[in-house]
């Protein structure tokens, strides 16, 4: 065996090859053995002396997680006790059906920009149906066709593809927990911030906005048949408010008199568990916004309708001070509200779309509505009256004009207006 060279103390025979240690600080602060290992003694000694000049500059892991470990960890005691609920359950669904199926067996230190580069540019052609079996978990046999097992699981791939969106949030995820990795001391670089995103499968996708016209039929026909959350579709489609943030509106956000609202609070479906919750999208998402007339008059019809159902339920009411509620005055369901909503477009004639696409109307509503566009401007939140303007050349027909109108005094009726808004019940 040839004479160990200065500095080669560690490096010795080990099985087929060679071995060497070092003495590092974990990121713990403990004082530990760190091993290297190599075919020959050459290989070894090079990753020895690597192994040395890092632990003089941080400290090192002596054990090294997979990617899964780590993001149970990073999920579980990072993310969950100090983010938003919604945030930890957007991490969560990422991690387990994006990133885990990929690289969750890697080693962390082992994770290089070719490994990260190759799972992305795999997950824009990765079918999601085949992927997560949703076509399997269907029977074969049901009286609804539509229930039964109808592409992925009889050899007929839907092509459910990842938007870009979806490969940029999965991505995201990953580098999340790699950064975290990074502030441990556990890795030196963070690879997944050096990866190029990968172009996503173009789908063709439906006309998702209304024309004014559209919009109105919309709120007459709601109107006309007493539509309990009549008041929501009103102030998601004239304010552009979020699904979230309407149904989350309590009483006390309301100020009849001066005629604004105060978007503060948002209703959300996490899991397994329904969070009204104070913290809103955007700090500009809490100002203080003020009320058309026609949303104004919308809302006291709420009040009139909570105040029948309240009367109706007895002692069965649930105390609260949510202005949409259920018949018996607990929260409504979002999912429930997206079904709610397609059911309507139908009976009213209008293409159907997202409730979420109905916020593009807004402004188009608001300059049908007479509204002044520095008041639109606020509503809108824009930060210049010259894009509000651009929305105010697109001039509604007079015939629009009159309807919106009507509707707006026909909601002014006596008995509409259901009296003053209830006080936040304990």
């Amino acid at each position: 065996m040839p004479k160990r060279a200065n500095g080669e103390g560690s490096i010795f025979p080990y099985r087929n090859g060679y071995a060497a240690y070092a003495w590092v600080t974990t990121p713990a602060g403990e004082r530990r053995k760190k091993w290297v290992y190599g075919k020959n003694r050459e290989i070894v000694h090079g990753k020895y002396v690597k192994l040395l000049n890092e632990a003089k500059q941080r400290p090192i892991a002596t054990t090294v997680p997979t990617v899964e470990q780590y993001i149970a960890y990073w999920l579980k005691e990072v993310i969950e006790p100090n983010r938003e609920p919604n945030t930890y359950s957007h991490y969560e669904l990422m991690a387990r059906l994006h990133v885990l199926p990929g690289l969750g067996k890697k080693r962390l230190d082992r994770l290089s920009v070719r490994d990260v580069q190759q799972w992305l540019n795999k997950v824009p052609g990765a079918c999601q149906c085949c992927a997560q079996g949703k076509d399997a978990k269907r029977p074969t046999d049901h009286k609804d066709a539509r229930k039964r097992q109808r592409c992925c699981a009889i050899g007929k791939c839907c092509e459910d593809f990842p938007s870009r969106r979806t490969i940029q949030a999965a991505r995201n995820t990953l580098r999340a927990a790699l950064t975290q990795a990074q502030t441990e001391e556990i890795l030196s670089r963070n690879v997944a911030s050096l990866v190029k995103l990968p172009t996503a499968r173009k789908r063709t996708r439906k006309a998702s906005t209304w024309t004014v016209e559209e919009a109105r039929r919309f709120l007459e026909y709601a109107r006309e048949n007493d539509d309990p959350l009549y008041a929501a579709w009103v102030l998601i489609l004239v304010m552009g408010m979020r699904k979230g943030e309407v149904f989350g509106l309590r009483w006390a956000d309301i100020d009849f008199e001066a005629e604004e609202l105060s978007i503060g609070w948002q209703l959300q479906r996490v899991g397994t568990r329904l969070i009204h919750k104070e913290r809103t999208k955007t700090d500009g998402s809490t100002d203080v916004l003020p009320l058309p007339s026609l949303c104004t008059a919308a809302l006291r019809v709420r009040h009139g309708q909570q105040a029948v159902a309240r009367q109706a339920s007895g002692k069965g009411w649930h105390k609260g001070d949510l202005v949409f509620t259920t018949r018996t005055g607990r929260p409504i369901e979002p999912r429930n509200v997206n079904r709610a909503f397609e059911t309507r477009c139908a009976a009213a004639g209008v293409k159907a779309i997202r409730v979420h696409d109905t916020r593009h109307t807004c402004g188009k509503l608001l300059a049908a509505l007479d509204v002044h566009p520095r008041v639109a401007m606020q509503i809108l939140r824009h930060s210049r009256i010259s894009i509000t303007m651009e929305i105010y050349t697109e001039v509604p027909s007079e015939d629009t004009r009159a309807a919106l109108k009507r509707l707006g005094d026909h909601l002014r009726r006596p008995d509409d207006q259901g009296g003053s808004p209830p006080q936040s019940a304990a």
